[in-house]
C-alpha cells in the first residue's frame, strides 16, 4: 500500500484512541449538546411557523417543510459545534472533531438550500423529485471525503476493484463515473425536455394529439442523444453497443415485451387519435377523463378524484367507450313508469317539463319522451335528453331529473306504481274445510 492509504489508516487508528481521552469527551459532550439545542430548536420553529399558518399568515406549507425540517436542524447543529469548539481552543482543548462536525453540517444545509432553490427554478420532473434526498446526500458525502482529505484514498480504493473486459481494464471507480455521468446527462435531458414539452404544448393551434406526440418523440431523441453523449464522454466504445443492443433484443422477446407494448402503443393512440387528453372514456367498471398520456400508461380521474394508471397496451387490446370521441354531446335515457289510472299524455308533458328545467339538458336537440311499454304493473315510459359535459359527471343528472319529475308528478297527482298481483281463486282452496249449509228444523246439517 502507498503512503496516502497508510496516512489513512493511521488516521482512523489515531481516532479510536483519542476516543479513550477525557480531552475528546469534551469535544463529545459539545457535539451532544449541539444536537440537543438544534433539535428544540428546529421544533420551536415548527410550532412557531404552524401557528402562523393556521393564523391565515402568509407562510407555505413547503417553508415550513424547508426552514424548520431541512435546513434549520444542520444549520444550528454547524454553528453550535464550531462556537464550541474555538471554545475548547481557547481553553486549549482539542477541538478537531466538533469544528469538523459543525463544517459538515453547515456544508449539509448549504447543500439542501441549493438543492432546493434549483429545483424551484429548473422546474424538473417527477424523476429528479424523487431523487432529491439521494441527490443531496450523495453531493454530501463527496463534499465531506474532500473537506476531511479522503477523496484521494477512496478514489485510490475504488480504482483497485476492476474486472478485465476485452483488453481493457473496468474498475469500479470507471463504473461510478459512468454512472455520475449518464445521471447528469439525463438530468439535463429531462430539463430540456421539460422546456420543449412546455412550449410545444402551449401552441393552442395545433390539436393536442398532435403536441403530446411530438412532446413524446422530441424527450425520447434528448434522452437517446445524451445516452450516446455520456458514453462517448467515459471513453466507452459506441462500437460495442452492438453486443448490449443483441442482448437488448432478446430482453425484449422475455422479459421486456410488455414494456415495448405499452410504449409502442401510446404512439399508436397518439398517431390514430382515438383517445385524447380531456376525452371522456369508459373502460371495464372505469368512467372518467383522459388528465394525460404518457409513455407507458394513461391517466384517468374519475369523479372521486382518484386517477387510476391504464397501460397503453390495454387501450388496443380491450373494448373502450369514448363519450367524446366525435362530439362532446351525448344521449341520456332515463326509465319512468307510471299507474294504469293516470293519463300519460300528461305524464309524457310533465317528463319533458322537468328536463327543460335543468341547465345541463341542451335546448337543442330538445329533450323528448316516449312510451316503450304497457309493462305488468304500469306504463312504462321514457325520457331522452342531450348535455355536452358528460366529464362533469351523468348520474348527478339523473339524480336531479328524477327528483324533479317525482315533484312534479306528486303536484299532478300521478302515481308511480310499486309490483302487484291481483290473486283470483277458482274452485275450493286447497285443504280447507268444506262448507257446511245452515241445518233446518229437524234436519242434521250435511256437507255442502
Amino acid at each position: 500500500m502507498d503512503d496516502s492509504r497508510f496516512a489513512f489508516i493511521e488516521s482512523i487508528d489515531r481516532s479510536l484512541r483519542s476516543l479513550t481521552s477525557p480531552d475528546t469527551w469534551w469535544q463529545g459532550g459539545v457535539i451532544i449538546a449541539a444536537a440537543a439545542v438544534a433539535w428544540l430548536a428546529a421544533r420551536a420553529a415548527r410550532r412557531e411557523l404552524a401557528g402562523r399558518i393556521l393564523d391565515g399568515t402568509d407562510v407555505s406549507a413547503r417553508v415550513v417543510d424547508i426552514l424548520a425540517h431541512r435546513i434549520l436542524p444542520p444549520a444550528t447543529f454547524g454553528l453550535l459545534c464550531l462556537f464550541g469548539g474555538s471554545l475548547l481552543g481557547r481553553l486549549g482543548l482539542p477541538d478537531a472533531a466538533a469544528t469538523a462536525a459543525g463544517v459538515l453540517a453547515l456544508a449539509l444545509a448549504g447543500i439542501r438550500l441549493f438543492v432546493d432553490a434549483v429545483k424551484r427554478l429548473l422546474q424538473p420532473g417527477p424523476l429528479l423529485i424523487a431523487s432529491e434526498h439521494v441527490i443531496t446526500w450523495f453531493v454530501w458525502i463527496v463534499v465531506a471525503l474532500y473537506l476531511l482529505g479522503w477523496t484521494g484514498v477512496v478514489t485510490e480504493a475504488l480504482d483497485g476493484i476492476s474486472i478485465p473486459v476485452g483488453r481493457t481494464r473496468f474498475s469500479l471507480l470507471d463504473m461510478t463515473k459512468a454512472v455520475l455521468t449518464m445521471l447528469v446527462f439525463l438530468a439535463v435531458a429531462g430539463y430540456l425536455g421539460s422546456v420543449a414539452t412546455r412550449g410545444i404544448m402551449s401552441a393552442s393551434d395545433v390539436s393536442i394529439g398532435v403536441r403530446v406526440g411530438v412532446a413524446k418523440v422530441v424527450r425520447l431523441f434528448l434522452i437517446l442523444i445524451s445516452a450516446l453523449l455520456a458514453l462517448q464522454t467515459v471513453g466507452i466504445d459506441l462500437a460495442a453497443l452492438t453486443v448490449f443492443g443483441g442482448a437488448l433484443g432478446i430482453g425484449l422477446g422475455f422479459g421486456l415485451q410488455r414494456i415495448a407494448a405499452n410504449f409502442v402503443s401510446g404512439f399508436i393512440l397518439i398517431g390514430d387519435r382515438s383517445i385524447r387528453q380531456n376525452d371522456v372514456i369508459t373502460i371495464g367498471d372505469r368512467f372518467g377523463v383522459v388528465k394525460e398520456l404518457r409513455a407507458r400508461y394513461i391517466v384517468v380521474r374519475d369523479r372521486d378524484g382518484v386517477d387510476t394508471l391504464i397501460p397503453n397496451e390495454h387501450l388496443i387490446s380491450t373494448e373502450v367507450v369514448n363519450w367524446s370521441y366525435a362530439s362532446r354531446a351525448i344521449r341520456l335515457k332515463l326509465p319512468v313508469q307510471i299507474s294504469y289510472e293516470d293519463q300519460p299524455r300528461e305524464a309524457l308533458a310533465l317528463l319533458v317539463e322537468a328536463a327543460k328545467r335543468h341547465p345541463r339538458v341542451q335546448k337543442s336537440p330538445p329533450p323528448v319522451s316516449r312510451v316503450m311499454s304497457f309493462g305488468d304493473s304500469g306504463i312504462d315510459l321514457e325520457l331522452r335528453f342531450w348535455i355536452e359535459d358528460p366529464e362533469d359527471g351523468i348520474n348527478n343528472v339523473r339524480s336531479d331529473l328524477y327528483l324533479e319529475i317525482w315533484d312534479l308528478f306528486a303536484a299532478a297527482g300521478i302515481t308511480i306504481p310499486y309490483p302487484q298481483r291481483d290473486l283470483h281463486l277458482r274452485g275450493q282452496w286447497p285443504g280447507a274445510a268444506p262448507e257446511r249449509l245452515p241445518p233446518a228444523s229437524g234436519v242434521e246439517s250435511v256437507p255442502r
